[in-house]
Formats: structure tokens, sequence, C-alpha cells
């Protein structure tokens, strides 16, 4: 049975592991943390490691895919109504 220490490892991941849970390099997390881009970053410990908490990343990525209009159909601007055009001479 996992213990307290592995419940931690799993809750919160260095930037290496958030990248890896992301799908992008570590070096993007650092310019996105460096430009206050990106899912939100803390630093943790003595040593101020930079980490992230899984929770956090992965509303991050539902912030992401409800910003898109090709995965929110809200969005996108073909499911939109057509509107009607004015007859200015009418």
């Amino acid at each position: 049975m996992p213990g307290p220490a592995s419940a931690v490892r799993a809750a919160f991941l260095s930037v290496k592991d958030a990248a890896e849970y992301l799908g992008m390099s570590p070096h993007t997390l650092y310019v996105w943390r460096h430009r206050r881009q990106g899912p939100p970053s803390f630093r943790m410990g003595p040593r101020g490691r930079v980490m992230y908490r899984r929770t956090a990343l992965d509303a991050w990525i539902h912030e992401q895919e409800r910003a898109d209009s090709r995965s929110n159909p809200d969005l996108n601007p073909l499911s939109a109504t057509p509107q009607q055009r004015r007859n200015p001479g009418a």
C-alpha cells in the first residue's frame, strides 16, 4: 500500500515530470514561468524547487480545451446562429 510520501510525489510534480505529463519540454515550462504564462507553479522547500500541483495542471488543461474553438462548440463560429442582414433601403 502506498504511503504518504508517494501520495505527495503523486500530487506534486517537478518541472521535468510536469513537462512529461503535459507532453512538452521542460524548457517551455521555464519560459512560460518566466513570462507568467502557462500552468500555475510555485517554489517548494529550502532549495526553492519549482513544482506543479497535478490538480492545477489538470485544471489548466481543461481551461485550454474550453478556450479552443475546435473543442468547444460554443466558441465555434460555424455553430453560431446566422444573423439576418438588414436592408438599409427598406
